[in-house]
């Protein structure tokens, strides 16, 4: 392998001058001509590997001065650091953040301390706006997009009547049977708007579900889709069209702030409106007190996929017919919140990473197994939480299928009436697993399977002795 070249001329050029040294006696002493150190100088040439040595001797610094992997290393968190929202869509190449360490190396370090030092605070803050989130409602501070559509959708209870009751009243005069959903919708689709489905290979490996042409009257769908995911797809956009209008006053009800965070809640109350077309309230909430809640029983029933039963199950809030209250989240194996909605007690953490101890993270080390955990959160309510992986095949050999994890939970008091507490003593607490909110801002001290101490508490970090966690957070 040829070795690197070796561009470091600002780095050299700041040697030479804080050495009060001129280009001309440099060029001298390496044996070099002064138009060639020149050259080097502004990077339009690399350091020779023969000189080397004899410049690091000369200023009294390590060869590794000019490239080690300690630069590599900033590069690499430039480019992380770059990453964040806060300063815009573009994040650098690793080629311009090795380019940037490498020239103005003292700047590139005092930029990453002082992001480590606004990220600290940034964590601080958000451990107090956790805190404060419900008890101060009059706060209006800037919120993302994907943040304000969840916290709407939360505050409906994750119910949204009018939709609901629009949408089940088309499957009942529509009769709309599980057996023949698929036909049927496509039926509805072309009778009522005129427009056909057509296939379209290779969608899926390119990220692509559907793709609607308007003026065409065509609707391609990727061919590679499951037969429960392609109708939940029909559905949405026969919500879109003939239900625009309905979604459009909704969202404007919800005095959402921004047209990006509108046009997510149309998104969102057209999947909503999916759900309900295909799995309509009364006859899902009967079924569902009848099976004793068993999502794969459901599935059968009603020919849906797992993370279609578990989200709509999570949406049973109808005043005067109300199903059992659940919270439900999808997740990937990073931590990353892709879906949230809450119409229990239970608060998701928008600031925190993960905690290990929820079954929901350790289903991805268990895929396809329903996983079932009493879990009590930090404010001593204790829940009833089922998991599992769920996942869309790639299409292809060479493009990865995307794997994810769903959960979905309700408190204890209601577990009885799942299939999911057999077996359980639901009332032993040395079975519940103490699960929190990511480790930064839990309020869990004694935890010894925390990852990061909290931010904003003291530590002691005395030598007399040594736990698993190499630090005691000290209390208040």
């Amino acid at each position: 392998m040829r070795d690197q070249k070796l561009y470091a001329g600002a780095r050299l050029r700041k040697l030479r001058e804080d050495a009060v040294m001129r280009q001309a006696h440099l060029a001298v002493k390496l044996g070099l001509s002064p138009s060639y150190l020149n050259q080097i100088e502004s990077d339009r040439r690399p350091i020779p590997a023969r000189s080397l040595p004899a410049i690091a001797a000369l200023f009294g610094v390590a060869p590794t001065y000019f490239g080690s992997p300690d630069n590599l290393r900033q590069a690499a968190d430039l480019c992380t650091v770059s990453a964040d929202p806060i300063f815009g869509h573009a994040t650098l190449s690793l080629a311009v953040a090795r380019a940037a360490v490498r020239d103005a190396p003292d700047l590139t370090e005092r930029f990453l301390a002082l992001y480590g030092a606004y990220r600290t605070l940034a964590d601080r803050q958000a451990m107090l706006q956790t805190k404060a989130a419900f008890a101060d409602q009059s706060e209006n501070t800037p919120r993302p997009p994907y943040d304000e559509v969840r916290d709407w959708v939360q505050s409906q209870r994750n119910y949204v009547h009018d939709l609901d009751r629009v949408a089940e009243a088309m499957t009942e005069q529509g009769d709309l049977a599980p057996a023949a959903r698929q036909t049927d919708l496509e039926a509805l689709l072309l009778r009522e708007h005129r427009v056909r489905l057509r296939n379209a290979p290779g969608f899926l490996h390119k990220g692509t579900l559907w793709q609607l042409d308007r003026r065409g009257l065509v609707l391609h769908m990727a061919e590679e889709m499951t037969p429960e995911t392609r109708a939940f797809c029909i559905a949405h956009v026969i919500g879109l069209l003939q239900h625009g209008r309905l979604i459009g006053r909704i969202v404007r009800r919800a005095n959402l702030s921004s047209d990006t965070a509108r046009a997510l809640a149309r998104v969102a109350l057209a999947n909503y409106f999916a759900g309900a077309l295909i799995m309509p309230y009364r006859r899902f909430l009967q079924q569902a007190e009848a099976m004793r809640y068993d999502i794969q029983r459901l599935q059968t029933t009603f020919r849906t996929s797992f993370e279609q039963v578990c989200h709509r199950l999570s949406t049973l809030q109808r005043p005067g017919f109300e199903g059992i209250p659940f919270f439900f989240l999808k997740t990937d194996a990073s931590g990353n919140v892709l879906k949230r909605s809450s119409a229990t007690r239970f608060q998701f953490d928008r600031f925190g990473g993960p905690c290990p101890l929820w079954n929901v993270y350790q289903a991805f080390a268990q895929p396809g197994r329903i996983l079932v955990q009493l879990a009590r959160t930090p404010d001593d309510v204790t829940y009833l939480s089922v998991a599992r992986t769920v996942g869309h095949a790639g299409g292809s050999y060479l493009s990865r299928p995307r794997v994810v994890a769903v959960g979905l939970g309700c408190e204890i008091e209601f577990a009885a009436r799942t299939v999911y507490a057999a077996g359980l003593d639901l009332h032993a607490s040395e079975t519940v697993d103490l699960i929190g909110p990511g480790c930064r801002i839990c309020a869990r001290t004694t935890c010894r399977h925390r990852a990061l101490p909290p931010v904003g508490r003291a530590l002691d970090v005395g030598s007399v002795e040594r736990g698993v966690v190499p630090y005691r957070i000290l209390e208040g």
